[in-house]
C-alpha cells in the first residue's frame, strides 16, 4: 500500500476497482483530514511558534498534552525561554512531569534563565524541587545574585530591640541588620531567615553578657558583629551571612539595681515573716503560761478547800486545841491586814509617781 497522499490521488482518480477499498481510502483521508483540522485550529499557532523559535516538538507531543491534561501554552512557553536563553537540559518531558507534580513551570524556567545569565550552577533537578520543597526558586537566585537584608529582630515582630545586660548590671538594647545571600546548594532542607535571627539574638546577647561594663560595648560596638560572624550562625540554613551591621544600641535600665533593690524587699519579707513567726510563738507561749497559772490557781484553790477538812479532823482526832485555832485565825487575819496595808501603800506611790 502506497503513502497516504498516493492513496487520495488513486482514490480521486478512480483507479481502483474494488468499491469497498475506495471507501475505506476515503474514510482514512477525511478522517485524516478532521484530526490535521482539529489539530490546527487547536495547537496551530503554538506549534508555528514553537518551531519558528527553534524549538523541536512533534505532534503527539500535543495530543499526548492534550489527553494528560498538561496546558500546552505553559510548556511551550517555557521551552522557548529556555532555548533562546541557550539552556539545553530541559525538554518536554520534564516540564510535563514538572507540571503535574503540581509545580509552577514559569516560576522554575524564569529562575533556570536568571541563573544561566548570572553563571550559577542550578540544573532543571534543582529547581523543581526547590519549588516542590514550597520555596520562591526565582525569589531565591535573586537573592543569590542581589543579596538582601534582614533585620534582628524581626520588624513584624513584638519586639524590635534584642535585650541584654553586661557585666555592670546595665541594660543594653540593641538592632543588627544582616546581609545575606542564598545558598542554592541547601536550601532544601536548611534552615529559613528566622533561624538566622534567632542566632544573631543568641550571639548578640551573648556578646553583651560577656563585656564587663556596658561602656565597652558602646565604646566598640563592632565586637558584637565579629563575635556574631566567629561563630559561624549560617551553618546547616539556607543563607550564607556575608555582614552584620550593628544599626542601633541604646542604654535601658538599670537591671543589677533593680535586681538587688528587688532582693532588699525579698530579704526585708523574710525577716519580717521570720519576726512575725517568732511573736506568734511568743503569744503562743504567753497564752500557755496563762493556762498553767490558771491551773496551778485551781489547784491551790482546792488545796485551800482541804485546810478546813483538815482542821476539822485535827479536832476530833484531837490533834488540835481550841486555843491553837484561836491563835491560828489570829495569824491568818494579822496576814490579811499587812497585805491590805502593802497594797495601800503600793497604790499610792504609783498615784505619785503619776
Amino acid at each position: 500500500m502506497g503513502s497516504i497522499p498516493d492513496l487520495a490521488t488513486t482514490l480521486m482518480l478512480g483507479q481502483t476497482s474494488n468499491p469497498i477499498v475506495n471507501v475505506v481510502l476515503l474514510f482514512i483521508v477525511i478522517a485524516m483530514g478532521v484530526v490535521l483540522f482539529i489539530f490546527f485550529i487547536t495547537f496551530g499557532r503554538l506549534y508555528i511558534q514553537a518551531l519558528s523559535s527553534g524549538v523541536k516538538i512533534s505532534v503527539f507531543a500535543f495530543i499526548g498534552m492534550w489527553l494528560r491534561r498538561v496546558s500546552p501554552r505553559v510548556i511551550v512557553d517555557s521551552l522557548i525561554m529556555c532555548t533562546k536563553a541557550g539552556i539545553k537540559d530541559v525538554h518536554t518531558n520534564k516540564l510535563e512531569a514538572h507540571y503535574m507534580a503540581k509545580g509552577s513551570v514559569r516560576r522554575v524556567t524564569q529562575a533556570l534563565v536568571a541563573a544561566h545569565k548570572a553563571n550559577i550552577g542550578l540544573t532543571f533537578d534543582q529547581a523543581a524541587a526547590i519549588d516542590l520543597a514550597g520555596r520562591d526558586v526565582l525569589e531565591a537566585v535573586r537573592t543569590s545574585v542581589l543579596p538582601k537584608v534582614i533585620d534582628a529582630p524581626s520588624r513584624e515582630g513584638t519586639r524590635t530591640t534584642v535585650d541584654a545586660v553586661a557585666g555592670d548590671g546595665i541594660q543594653l538594647r540593641a538592632r543588627a541588620r544582616v546581609t545575606v545571600r542564598t545558598n542554592l546548594a541547601r536550601l532544601v532542607g536548611g534552615a529559613t531567615e528566622e533561624t538566622i535571627i534567632a542566632r544573631v539574638g543568641e550571639g548578640i546577647v551573648t556578646t553583651i553578657g560577656s563585656a564587663t561594663t556596658h561602656k565597652d560595648v558602646l565604646a566598640n560596638p563592632d565586637l558584637m558583629s565579629k563575635k556574631v560572624l566567629e561563630k559561624g550562625l549560617d551553618s546547616g540554613t539556607s543563607f550564607e551571612i556575608l555582614s552584620i551591621d550593628i544599626a542601633d544600641v541604646d542604654v535601658g535600665e538599670n537591671i543589677g539595681a533593680k535586681l538587688q533593690a528587688e532582693q532588699a524587699e525579698a530579704d526585708k519579707r523574710v525577716a519580717q515573716a521570720l519576726a512575725e513567726k517568732r511573736r506568734a510563738l511568743a503569744v503562743a507561749q504567753e497564752q500557755e503560761n496563762i493556762a498553767k497559772i490558771a491551773d496551778n490557781r485551781a489547784k491551790l484553790v482546792l488545796a485551800e478547800a482541804e485546810v478546813p477538812l483538815a482542821i476539822a479532823e485535827a479536832f476530833r482526832k484531837g490533834h488540835l486545841g481550841v486555843m491553837d485555832y484561836y491563835r491560828l485565825k489570829n495569824l491568818q487575819a494579822d496576814t490579811s491586814m499587812r497585805e491590805s496595808v502593802g497594797d495601800e501603800d503600793g497604790d499610792r506611790s504609783e498615784a505619785a509617781s503619776e
